[in-house]
C-alpha cells in the first residue's frame, strides 16, 4: 500500500508580518515562498473559488497500478489529475493505491483493502475508485456505517464488454449493493448519472457528475491534413478497435495510415485476435499497434494527427475525444454513451466530429470516405474542433465539482439502504 499525500505548509503567526519603524529594518524577500495551499494545476479557472488556506483530509482509495506507465487508463488518468486540483479547492488528499486484480481481487487484495479501511477512524472522508469498491460490497457496505464514503465510477462494472451473462450479473448486483449503501456516488458525464440512477434505482440527488477536464494544447499541425488517422485507446474489446481494421480495409484505396496508441497487456488474447486481423486485410505496413505512449511522445501522435478515431462499445465520457479537441483534431467515433457529451458542440453549434452508429462498420467506412473526398466537409469539421477547443473545461471545474460533493457529505454515515 501506498500513501502519497499532498502537504499543506504550516500557516505564519499573524503577527509576523507586522514590523515597527524602530525594530531592525526590512528583509529582502525569499526566494522560495511557502504556500499554505497546493495551487490548482490548471492556468485559468473561469469562476474560480477563493482558494481555502486550510485544508481538510479525504482519503482517496484506487487502484494498485494508478501511476503505473505501462497501463495507461482514463481512470487512472482522472484519479491521479483530480487528487492534484483538489488541495485548490480545500481537500487535503491522502492517496491509497491498493494491489489487485480489480475488480475481482484475489485474497491479498482484499486484505489490503479491508485493512486499509479498518485503519480509517470513524466518520474520515474516504474517496473510493468504483473499479476497488464496487466488486467486493461485503468489504465496503459495513464501512459505510461508520466512514463517510464516495465511490467514483469511471465504467458500470457489468458494461465492460466480453463478460459471460453471469458474470455481468454478479458483478451488476454487488455494485449495486455498494452504490445504495454510500452517500455519495460520482459518475463522470450526465449520461452515466442517468444510467445509474436508473439501472440501480438510486436517489437522483446522491449521483453527481464530474466530467473529466482537458488541458488546453497546442493546435495540432497534422500531417496533410487530411490522412493520418489516430486511436487512443488500450487495446481491448470494450474498445473495439477491430471494428476500426474492418472499416479501413473497405477503404484500402484510399491514402490513409493509423496509429492506435494504447495498451497492449490487459488482454493478450484479443490483441492477438487484432494481429492477425491486421495481417489478414494487408494492412500492416498501415496500421501500427504502438503500444502505450505519455508525455512528449504522446504529444507528438496527437500533434500529426489529422482525425481521431474511437470505435467503442461502451463509453461514459471519452477523455481521448476532448484530448483530441483540445489540440483542435476532429473526431469520428461511436454513438455510445457519454462519446456526444465529450464531442458536444462549439460555441457557435457546430459539431466538432462526425458519430456513427455502434456494430457498423459499413457507416464507419462511408464517414472516412466522406472525410477523404469532402474539403467542406473537412473544413467544417476542423472550424467545430477549434471553437469547441476554445470552451472546453479545465480540470479546475472537475475538481470544483468533486470538492463540492465531498464538502456536502454528512457528517453522520449513512446506513445501508
Amino acid at each position: 500500500m501506498t500513501d502519497v499525500t499532498l502537504e499543506k505548509a504550516p500557516a505564519a503567526p499573524a503577527q509576523q508580518h507586522v514590523q515597527k519603524a524602530s525594530q531592525q529594518p526590512p528583509q529582502k524577500p525569499s526566494r522560495q515562498t511557502s504556500l499554505g495551499y497546493v495551487p490548482v494545476q490548471h492556468s485559468t479557472l473561469k469562476n474560480a473559488d477563493i482558494i481555502p488556506m486550510s485544508l481538510r483530509s479525504v482519503h482517496f482509495v484506487m487502484p494498485g497500478g494508478v501511476d503505473d506507465p505501462a497501463a495507461p487508463s482514463g481512470g487512472n488518468a482522472y484519479d491521479r489529475r483530480v487528487s492534484l486540483d483538489l488541495p485548490g479547492f480545500g481537500w487535503q488528499v491522502h492517496k491509497h493505491a491498493v494491489a489487485g486484480e480489480w475488480p475481482r481481487p484475489g485474497a491479498e487484495g482484499r486484505d489490503e483493502l479491508a485493512r486499509t479501511l479498518r485503519e480509517f477512524t470513524d466518520g474520515t472522508v474516504v474517496l473510493l475508485d468504483g473499479l476497488v469498491a464496487c466488486g467486493v460490497p461485503e468489504i465496503v457496505v459495513p464501512e459505510a456505517e461508520r466512514l463517510r464514503l464516495a465511490v467514483l465510477v469511471h465504467l458500470p462494472l457489468g458494461d465492460e464488454t466480453g463478460l459471460d451473462p453471469l458474470s455481468a450479473a454478479e458483478l451488476d448486483a454487488k455494485e449495486r449493493a455498494v452504490l445504495r449503501a454510500v452517500p455519495a456516488v460520482v459518475a463522470t458525464s450526465d449520461w452515466a448519472v442517468r444510467r445509474l440512477v436508473s439501472h440501480h434505482g438510486l436517489a437522483p440527488d446522491r449521483v453527481h457528475v464530474a466530467a473529466p477536464g482537458a488541458d488546453i494544447a497546442p493546435l495540432a499541425s497534422g500531417t496533410d491534413g487530411v490522412s493520418r488517422l489516430l486511436c487512443v485507446a488500450a487495446v481491448t474489446p470494450r474498445k473495439g478497435q477491430h471494428r476500426l481494421v474492418e472499416a479501413l480495409a473497405t477503404v484500402r484505396d484510399l491514402p490513409w495510415s493509423c496509429v492506435c496508441v494504447g495498451g497492449l497487456g490487459q488482454d493478450p488474447e484479443y490483441v492477438g485476435q487484432l494481429r492477425s486481423l491486421i495481417r489478414k486485410y494487408g494492412l500492416e505496413h498501415r496500421l501500427e499497434l504502438a503500444g502505450p505512449q505519455a508525455g512528449a511522445q504522446l504529444d507528438a501522435s496527437y500533434a500529426a494527427a489529422d482525425l481521431m478515431v474511437l470505435t467503442s462499445y461502451a463509453e461514459t465520457y471519452g477523455m481521448a475525444v476532448t484530448e483530441a479537441l483540445a489540440r483542435g483534431i476532429p473526431v469520428l467515433a461511436t454513438d455510445v454513451g457519454g462519446l456526444p457529451e465529450a464531442v458536444g458542440r462549439a460555441p457557435d453549434g457546430g459539431v466538432p466530429g462526425i458519430l456513427v452508429p455502434p456494430e457498423d462498420p459499413a457507416a464507419l467506412a462511408a464517414e472516412l470516405r466522406g472525410w477523404f473526398n469532402e474539403a467542406d466537409v473537412r473544413r467544417r469539421l476542423k472550424a467545430a474542433a477549434r471553437g469547441r477547443r476554445a470552451a472546453l473545461d479545465g480540470w479546475a471545474t472537475t475538481a470544483r465539482s468533486l470538492a463540492g460533493v465531498l464538502g456536502r457529505l454528512p457528517n453522520e454515515p449513512r446506513r445501508a439502504a
